[in-house]
């Protein structure tokens, strides 16, 4: 009959933020260096509820991991009517406790307690900006009774008439 191990109790405060500890420094070794850029909507459309308007006034730093391994997923590029369509997709992977340090900084004027759909992220390695389609808070599954990640499934970004100083 298989048992646990015995030696970790599967949830106290400090294994938490030792298997943290750990996914953040995985982060910083193997992740990117990337610009969060917060959208603010300026007018929003009543009956579909979207962002007609919406512009991106700052970006802040942060380690990301790139979740493909294989290169950029997605329907990659597509030549149609109108031209040449970059499709690329790709999940990128932050640390809970790192973006929270960032949204705590003083110096910003960030609000938010997890990244948002909608946002950008632009990163300078690949010179391709981002849009975040989709937040998982879920993966990996409690491992320790906590969820320390953030998955993001970004697209690529395309231009809709934002302002981005």
């Amino acid at each position: 009959m298989p048992t646990r191990n015995l030696y970790f109790s599967h949830g106290t405060r400090s294994e938490k933020w030792l298997y943290e500890d750990l996914m953040i420094e995985q982060l910083r070794v193997f992740g990117q260096e990337v610009y969060y850029l917060p959208r603010e909507i300026v007018a929003r459309d009543n009956i579909l509820g979207e962002a007609e308007i919406s512009k991106f006034e700052a970006a802040y730093s942060i380690e990301m991991y790139v979740d493909n391994v294989s290169g950029f997923e997605g329907d990659n590029d597509i030549i149609g009517k109108f031209g040449l369509e970059v499709r690329d997709d790709v999940t990128l992977v932050v640390s809970k406790r790192r973006f929270d340090i960032l949204v705590d900084q003083k110096t910003n004027v960030l609000n938010i307690d997890r990244p948002k759909e909608g946002d950008a992220i632009y990163m300078p390695v690949f010179k391709k900006m981002f849009q975040i389609q989709f937040v998982e808070d879920e993966d990996p599954f409690y491992q320790i009774a906590d969820i320390p990640l953030y998955k993001l499934r970004c697209t690529t970004f395309e231009y809709n008439q934002e302002e981005i100083n």
